[in-house]
């Protein structure tokens, strides 16, 4: 089995990449996020049944990826006819989390994405429980077969940045020359923000949701931002199992900048 970065593959054989920002240039808001996504496909049997109705099976072309082209991304992947074929799947599984950004954060704020530089703990896209499971169900028949080529997809990590991370994490910061930093969720908090000063949860930060929405100052190696510390997407756009009340903290900070901005 393949054991290099390099050489990291998706079910159906496609390799895993980092996901990165493409537009170098100046920026005002940098995004942290926590781990890249993928580009999921709905596979269909030769029967014509639903086997899984969304695998992750490509790297996402753009980090934060809307969505865009899932059809024309999945279509260059072949699979043996005897294995069926592969469909988009529904768009609440490709794109979500960007489509997210843009409409319950940057928007709120007066942002586009022109605005922003968008980065995330971990760059490459790693496989959670459910998909696990769905490999396991239906795709590892067909590999014992020898009808499929092999994976290697990393499963979620417990720890999503370590020291190096950091330290490029950074050094993307400050090539952004974003003086405001929105991290998304506990993850960032944890993975990047703790090891600047001690908080550990967006619960801690904004004392359980009252301070929600406010910035902090901080120093990162030298370099003074402001940091926004806000929910994980899934909570803002109730995507997948997401916290009710944080989700409506989120809603009722939406509702105000939006309000604010329209009056």
């Amino acid at each position: 089995m393949p054991n290099t970065l390099s050489e990291y593959a998706f079910p159906f054989g496609q390799k895993i990449h980092a996901v990165r920002q493409i537009d170098r240039g100046q920026k005002k808001i940098f995004v942290l996020g926590v781990y890249a996504s993928a580009v999921h496909a709905k596979w269909i049997s030769v029967q014509g049944k639903i086997v899984v109705k969304a695998l992750a099976v490509a790297s996402e072309p753009e980090i934060f990826w809307r969505g865009e082209n899932a059809a024309e991304i999945i279509g260059k992947i072949k699979i043996p006819s005897s294995c069926g074929y592969l469909l988009p799947a529904s768009s609440v599984f490709n794109g979500p989390s960007g489509r997210t950004l843009d409409d319950l954060y940057l928007y709120p704020l007066g942002y586009t994405r022109e605005d922003v530089w968008l980065c995330d703990l971990l760059p490459k896209s790693r496989m959670n429980r459910g998909q696990s499971n769905a490999i396991e169900r239906v795709y590892n028949p067909y590999l014992k077969k020898g009808l499929l080529p092999q994976i290697n997809f990393p499963p979620v990590p417990k720890i999503f940045a370590d020291e190096q991370r950091r330290k490029e994490i950074v050094n993307e910061l400050i090539e952004s020359k974003a003086k405001l930093i929105i991290l998304l969720g506990d993850k960032p908090i944890e993975g990047f923000l703790k090891y600047y000063r001690r908080i550990d949860s967006l619960s801690q930060i904004t004392e359980n949701g009252k301070l929600y929405g406010k910035t902090i100052p901080i120093n990162i190696d030298g370099y003074s931002v402001e940091v926004l510390p806000l929910v994980h997407p899934r909570q803002a756009g109730r995507l997948g199992k997401a916290s009710k009340s944080w989700g409506n903290i989120h809603k009722a900070w939406v509702h105000r900048h939006l309000s604010s901005r329209l009056s």
